[in-house]
Order: C-alpha cells, then sequence, then structure tokens
C-alpha cells in the first residue's frame, strides 16, 4: 500500500470512531474493523494471491478499501455486501477516491439472499456483519467455500464471544473445514476448507 492511501485509510479510521464515540445507537455506528485486523487481511490476500474475494458487511469501507488496495496488486476482484445504501455509497465514495473502484463490486442488499442466490467460489471471505444471522449463512458460505484452501475470516469472535459461540460450534462440527480463533483486532475466526 502506497503512502498516501495508507495515509487516507489512518484519516478514515479515526474519523469513523469519532463519530462512533459520540453515537449512543450501536446499530447507527459504522463499526470499522480494527487497523491490525484489516491489515492482516490485506496481508492474507497478498500470501494466498487471491483472485475472488467477498466481504459481507461493508459499512463505510475501511476494510474495503484493505481488501481492494490488495486485490489491485494480485488482479483480483471484490465483491462487497451491505444493506444499507448510504452506507455503501459512503465506501463507494472512498473506492474512488483511491482509485479503487474498478475490482469491486458493490452490492446493496441482504447477504442471506445474495448468499442464498450466489453459485461464486471464493479464495477468501470476511464476515463482519450482524452476528445473529451467521448459523443462517453457514451452510451458504461453506459452498462459497468449495476448494481446498478457501478461508473463511470472522471477525469480533473475541469481543463479542458470546454472539458468536453457537457459529462456532456450527463451524467446528463441520469435518470438511479447519478454523483457529486468533487475537488479533477484536478477535478472528480464521476458517480453512480442507
Amino acid at each position: 500500500m502506497n503512502s498516501e492511501r495508507r495515509a487516507y485509510l489512518e484519516q478514515l479510521y479515526q474519523s469513523y470512531r469519532r463519530e462512533d464515540a459520540a453515537q449512543t445507537d450501536r446499530l447507527q455506528r459504522w463499526r470499522s474493523i480494527e487497523p491490525e485486523s484489516a491489515q492482516f487481511l490485506a496481508l492474507l490476500v497478498l500470501a494466498k494471491r487471491a483472485q475472488n474475494v467477498l466481504e459481507i458487511g461493508t459499512s463505510g469501507g475501511y476494510s474495503t478499501l484493505w481488501l481492494a488496495d490488495a486485490l489491485e496488486q494480485t488482479g483480483g476482484r471484490l465483491a462487497t455486501l451491505e444493506i444499507e445504501a448510504e452506507r455503501q455509497q459512503a465506501a463507494m465514495r472512498h473506492l474512488v477516491a483511491n482509485g479503487l473502484q474498478n475490482g469491486v463490486q458493490a452490492v446493496c442488499g441482504d447477504a442471506g439472499a445474495f448468499l442464498a442466490d450466489n453459485r461464486e467460489v471464493y479464495d477468501l471471505i470476511l464476515l463482519d456483519a450482524e452476528r445473529p444471522a451467521y448459523c443462517g449463512y453457514w451452510p451458504h458460505l461453506a459452498d462459497a467455500l468449495a476448494e481446498a484452501g478457501s478461508t473463511l475470516v470472522v471477525d469480533n469472535v473475541l469481543s463479542h464471544a458470546e454472539q458468536v459461540a453457537d457459529f462456532i460450534r456450527l463451524v467446528a462440527a463441520d469435518q470438511r473445514f479447519t478454523h483457529s480463533i486468533l487475537p488479533v483486532g477484536a478477535g478472528l475466526m480464521m476458517v480453512v476448507r480442507q
């Protein structure tokens, strides 16, 4: 990542943190992924030489920018899902400002419906959305991670452990996958197709 984009991302992250601190309604917050988690995801894209990545939960586009920058280097593409049009539009403005919009398909809609209709296979999926829906997503996520080495990264598994406990048990029971929880940011769970 070049220094201009890194500076832009730092400023964006701090701006979102200030806005979140002033907001009492959790659902109105940007809830960006932590910088160390975003950097880890970008490194994972580069290490895997990922070509097809899915992000579930665009929000304001902070993690989207990290993923798109890494995919620009691998020649890959990103599909990013956000249910709220205003947040999707904000993310697109940031992508355009950084010249990263061409490799990104921004979808405004329900992740459950998207996943149910999806026939794509992804190298990497980031799941950072409303946690109560995760168990319902799992059969579709497993199908989208069809190739050996396909990887799912789930954010907030330590900070909101009780909210993802059922999902973690569901994944752990699926013999097609192996997983590990990493103490990075708010906690990342990596799930890899064997």
